[in-house]
C-alpha cells in the first residue's frame, strides 16, 4: 500500500518484478486530493502558473486560455513520447511508474485522484507501456520514458499485455479501464520524474549485494582450487585496515572455506610465500565495491523519499517551481557503481585465467583439458569472460560528466543519468556472466584435486552446478554450460546452496 512517504526498496522490486499489487493508501488519496484543490484553484485564476497555464520548457512565457489546457496536456505528452529503439525491459518500466505513482501519492504533484488510480490499474492488470531504449536526458527527469507510459494511460501508443503488444487503448477496455482525460498540471506531473533511473538503481542495487556475496563464493573456490592460503582472511588482519565492506567479505570468504581439506593440506611445508592479488587480495576489492555500493543505496533510500516535480505543490499551499527533478544525485552514483563492478569482473577473470596456465595453477593440466593438445578446456571460456572484462571498462566511463543542453538553452545542463542507468544495467548482466565462469572453471579446478575435497559450503555449490553442468572430461560443446552457470548465478541458486552450509550468519552479521 502506497503513503505519503518514502517506498521501501524490496517493495519496488516486489512490484517490478514479482507482479505485486499496489493500492494507494487512505493518507496518499487524502494528500492527492488537497494538492489538487490548490492546482484548482490556481487554474481558476487570470495569474499564469507554469504548468497549469503556461507552455513547457522554452514555450513557459505563454500564457494558455482555458479552452486550450486540455489539448496543452495531451500535446505535451505526445510530443515528449519520442523515444527510439529497442524496448526497455518490462520490470523498468514497471518500477518507474511505481515510483512516479509514489510521487504522486505524496500529495505534492497535484494530479486528480482518477488519474493516480489509473497507474495503479495499469500496474494491477500486467499492462506494461512499451518505452524505448533512446530518449532521456535526464535533465528534467526521465521525461521521453515518462511520457510513454502517460501516453499509455491516455489510451494512446502500445502496452505489452502479458506478452502480447497490442494497442493500449484495446488493451485498457478489455481490462475494463478507461482512458484518462489530462488535466490541467497533469501532463507535467507525469513526465517530470527521474523514477526510470530510480528504478533501474534500486534494481541494480538488490541485484549487485547478491553479485558481490557470490563474488566472495567464485574467490574462495579459486582459493580452494589454486592451493591458495585462507590465512590472510583473519579477523585481526583485517581490523589493521577497518573497511566495513572489506571486514565483510574476509568473514565470508572464511566462513565459506571453514574446514576445507583442500586448504588443510598444504597449511604447513608449503614453500610459496604468499599469493597472487587476486587471491590475497579479494576482500579489499570486493570490500571496496560493497562501501560504494552502499552510498550508492544511501542514495537511492534519500531518492526513494524525494516527491520529484515541478512545479511542486508545498504544505503551505503555494506552488513553486524549482530544479529537484535535475538527475544529477542518481547520475553520480550510478556512473560510480559500474567502476566496481568492472574492477571486480577484473579480479574474477585474472583468478579464471590462473587455473588454465600450467606454470601457475599449481599442479592442474593446462587449460584444464582432458587431453592436452586433442582438448582445449576453458581456454575460450576465459577469451569470453576477457572480451566482457574490457566491455565492463568501457561501460565505466561516466555518462554523468557528459552534458548535452537542449529546449532552446533553456535546459542548458543535463545529468545523463538514463544513460548512466542503462549502462548500469549491462554491467551487472556481464558481471553475472563473468563469475559463473569463474565458479565453473574453479569447479572443476577442485574436482581435478581429487581425492582432495573441498569446504562443505563450496562443495554444496559445486554440488548443486553438478545438476546442470557435468564435471571434468572431453571437451563438448561450452556454451550451453556456460549459460547454465550464469542462471544459477543470476538467480541466487548457487549462493543459497553455500549459505545452507555456512556464510549466511557471517554475512548478516557483519552488515548489521
Amino acid at each position: 500500500m502506497l503513503g505519503i512517504g518514502a517506498i521501501a526498496p524490496e517493495d519496488v522490486v516486489r512490484v517490478a518484478r514479482h507482479g505485486v499489487a499496489v493500492e494507494l493508501g487512505p493518507g496518499a488519496r487524502d494528500a492527492i486530493a488537497w494538492a489538487r484543490s490548490r492546482v484548482d484553484d490556481l487554474a481558476a485564476s487570470e495569474e499564469p502558473v507554469y504548468g497549469i497555464s503556461t507552455g513547457f520548457g522554452a514555450l513557459a512565457s505563454r500564457h494558455i486560455e482555458p479552452g486550450l489546457r486540455a489539448q496543452l496536456q495531451k500535446s505535451l505528452i505526445r510530443s515528449h513520447a519520442a523515444g527510439v529503439g529497442p524496448r526497455v525491459e518490462d520490470e523498468v518500466v514497471r518500477a518507474l511508474m511505481l515510483l512516479r505513482l509514489s510521487t504522486l501519492a505524496s500529495g505534492h504533484s497535484g494530479v486528480r485522484l482518477e488519474t493516480a488510480e489509473a497507474y495503479a490499474a495499469m500496474l494491477n492488470a500486467g499492462l506494461t507501456p512499451v518505452v524505448r531504449e533512446y530518449g532521456s536526458l535526464g535533465c528534467s527527469g526521465d521525461l521521453a520514458p515518462l511520457a510513454h507510459c502517460a501516453l499509455a494511460v491516455m489510451g494512446e501508443g502500445d502496452v505489452d499485455d502479458h506478452g502480447v503488444v497490442r494497442p493500449a487503448a484495446d488493451a485498457l477496455a478489455d481490462h475494463g479501464l478507461a482512458p484518462v482525460e489530462l488535466a490541467e498540471k497533469e501532463g507535467l506531473a507525469l513526465i517530470n520524474g527521474t523514477d526510470g533511473m530510480l528504478g533501474m538503481l534500486v534494481l541494480a542495487v538488490h541485484d549487485l549485494r547478491r553479485l558481490l556475496d557470490t563474488a566472495d563464493l567464485a574467490a574462495a573456490m579459486s582459493i580452494e582450487g589454486l592451493m591458495g592460503t585462507d590465512r590472510v582472511l583473519a579477523a585481526d588482519l583485517q581490523a589493521l585496515r577497518p573497511h566495513p565492506g572489506q571486514a565483510t567479505s574476509a568473514a565470508h570468504m572464511a566462513s565459506l572455506l571453514a574446514g576445507s581439506p583442500i586448504v588443510a593440506s598444504h597449511r604447513f611445508g608449503d614453500d610459496r610465500v604468499q599469493d597472487a592479488y587476486s587471491l590475497r587480495c579479494a576482500p579489499q576489492v570486493h570490500g571496496a565495491a560493497r562501501d560504494t555500493l552502499e552510498h550508492a543505496a544511501t542514495v537511492a533510500g534519500r531518492e526513494l523519499a524525494a516527491a520529484i516535480d515541478n512545479p511542486s505543490v508545498l504544505d503551505d499551499g503555494r506552488i513553486e517551481s524549482h530544479g529537484n527533478f535535475h538527475g544529477a544525485p542518481l547520475a553520480y552514483v550510478l556512473d560510480f557503481l559500474a567502476i566496481p563492478v568492472a574492477d571486480v569482473a577484473s579480479m574474477s577473470e585474472r583468478r579464471t585465467d590462473r587455473f588454465l596456465d600450467a606454470s601457475r595453477s599449481q599442479g592442474l593440466p593446462p587449460f584444464l583439458a582432458d587431453d592436452p593438445g586433442v582438448d582445449s578446456g576453458h581456454m575460450i571460456a576465459q577469451y569470453t569472460q576477457a572480451a566482457m572484462v574490457s566491455e565492463l571498462k568501457r561501460l565505466a566511463v561516466p555518462a554523468s560528466v557528459d552534458s548535452i543542453p537542449s529546449s532552446a538553452m533553456q535546459e542548458d545542463h543535463v545529468s545523463l543519468g538514463w544513460s548512466a542507468a542503462r549502462k548500469l544495467r549491462t554491467a551487472v548482466d556481464l558481471l553475472t556472466r563473468v563469475l559463473a565462469i569463474e565458479i565453473i572453471t574453479a569447479a572443476r579446478g577442485i574436482d581435478l584435486r581429487a581425492p582432495l575435497e573441498p569446504a562443505a559450503a563450496t562443495g554444496a555449490a559445486i554440488a548443486l552446478l553438478r545438476t546442470r553442468v557435468a564435471g571434468p572430461g572431453p571437451d563438448r560443446h561450452l556454451s550451453p554450460d556456460l549459460e547454465a552457470a550464469t542462471a544459477l548465478v543470476r538467480d541466487g541458486s548457487l549462493l543459497e546452496a553455500a549459505h545452507s552450509i555456512a556464510g549466511r550468519d557471517e554475512l548478516q552479521a557483519t552488515r548489521r
